[in-house]
């Protein structure tokens, strides 16, 4: 035999034994699955938050709005000025104002003077009432003496009669001067009514001119300013607002009102602290506490609340929730968005595992691993059914795949609170136990009592194209 013909053979033994040997390798590994794997430890402190966006707002806040007719005649301040309570913001035109409040005072002089005069009026009367009634008193004595001395023929017929209409006359006097007392009282109630209306009436037309002096009723900064000298402005009437001025925020107090996910919401209490980060101010953490939480969801596209509404959704829905800021920066103004992470709750030295080495599978599966691995007895049973139990195939179990050799074993675990990566795991691992906890790809697909291989190393790096 040549030797190339030598040569070739040997070449084509060494290719066939490489080919089973190759082959042997793929069926080995046929079906093996590269994980990546982790020890159960606990954690010293595992906090669960919730994190929600929304916007800085003061706690006192007033919309000041027109409240008259008139124009925009001077505006005292500008938007960020710093005021106070009582200080001048702006003055509207207030020519017809003034002017009606000169004439009412002017028809108050002429009231009291018409008091005055009704009252010397009545005091005349009523002196001339106690006149009359003196001279009917005498009348009365000299009539009444008449008839005596008439009945025993002491005086003339004559006499007697002068004497009884000299009565009668005091009577009718007497009587006249009652009228007037009351003509005059009647007359002094009437002007001093009117006095008293005019004063009413002088109490309105003053308030109308103090209206076009707008001032302050907090303390704070003027946060919005829209309206420029010379405008003309109305007040509010009936379901029309009126003219808005300004707004004026008093930022003593500041909150960060945020929104939270429906499905957060039930974690949330008054009085738990969160850490609020505002985006105008980047790189600090601001200390909080929630203050109040909104009872009512509101759409999360409109901002309705679902009251408003009269159509039935599936929109997502939010809650507010308001976060008093501890110590809030001098320059925060209304409305700068921010971020609130509240802390929901907080447990120490508890079992803790990635989140996302969690994963669910469905009973069907795992009593399928547990029937074709029964006979070789290294087997973890499923989960015990729920006492009201639907329909066996269709329940899922949560649970981790453990190491055992090279297998994966599906274990069900109980859960806590969820921090930011991790979560707490109260029933079903020990510390030590190890894990599956990646790939994402083989955590998805990884079927109870699979084979495994593990590879921790870390993940290369792409190479750049030169």
């Amino acid at each position: 035999m040549k030797t190339w013909q030598k040569v070739g053979i040997g070449v084509g033994v060494a290719a066939a034994l490489a080919g089973i040997v190759v082959f042997s390798i793929n069926q080995a590994n046929k079906g093996v699955v590269t994980v990546q794997t982790a020890k159960v430890t606990k954690v010293d402190s595992l906090v669960s938050q919730v994190t929600a966006s929304g916007e800085i707002k003061p706690t006192t806040y007033t919309n000041i709005t027109a409240q008259g007719f008139g124009r925009i005649t001077n505006i005292l301040v500008k938007e960020g000025d710093h005021i106070q309570k009582g200080e001048r913001l702006l003055l509207q035109e207030n020519v017809q104002a003034n002017a009606d409040v000169q004439a009412q005072a002017a028809a108050i002089n002429s009231n009291e003077s018409g008091v005055q005069a009704a009252g010397a009026s009545y005091k005349a009367a009523q002196e001339d009432l106690i006149q009359q009634e003196a001279n009917l008193e005498k009348a009365k004595l000299d009539y009444d003496r008449g008839q005596g001395l008439f009945k025993d023929g002491l005086i003339p017929k004559q006499d007697y009669d002068q004497r009884k209409t000299a009565y009668d006359a005091a009577a009718a006097a007497a009587e006249s001067s009652r009228a007037r007392v009351q003509a005059q009282k009647a007359q002094l109630d009437q002007v001093k009514s009117q006095l008293e209306q005019s004063k009413a009436v002088l109490v309105r037309t003053k308030d109308i001119l103090q209206k076009t002096t707008y001032v302050s009723p907090i303390n704070g900064i003027v946060s919005y300013l829209p309206v420029r000298l010379g405008e003309y402005v109305v007040p509010g009437i009936q379901n029309a607002n009126g003219s808005f001025l300004m707004t004026l925020s008093d930022m003593s107090v500041v909150t960060s009102e945020v929104k939270v996910d429906e499905t957060d919401i039930v974690n949330v209490r008054i009085g738990q602290d969160a850490d609020v980060t505002i985006d105008a101010i980047p790189g600090k953490v601001f200390k909080g506490k929630v203050t109040e939480i909104g009872s009512q969801a509101v759409l999360r596209t409109s901002g309705l609340a679902t009251t408003q509404t009269t159509s039935s959704n599936q929109e997502a829905k939010d809650f507010k929730v308001v976060v008093t800021l501890e110590n809030p920066p001098d320059n925060l103004r209304p409305g700068l968005s921010t971020t609130a992470k509240i802390r929901t709750a907080e447990k120490k030295g508890v079992i803790a595992i990635p989140i996302q080495a969690l994963a669910v599978r469905s009973r069907k599966d795992l009593e399928e691993a547990a029937k074709n691995k029964g006979k070789e007895g290294n087997v973890t049973l499923a989960a015990p059914p729920p006492a009201d139990a639907g329909d066996p195939k269709k329940d899922e179990i949560q649970g981790v795949f453990v190491i055992n050799g090279k297998k994966a074993i599906f274990r069900p675990v109980d859960t806590g609170i969820s921090g930011v990566t991790d979560i707490e795991i109260t029933k079903g691992l020990q510390p030590g136990d190890e894990i599956v906890i990646g790939s994402y790809k083989a955590l998805r697909t990884l079927k109870p009592e699979a084979s495994i291989k593990v590879d921790n190393s870390a993940p290369k790096k792409m190479e750049e194209n030169p």
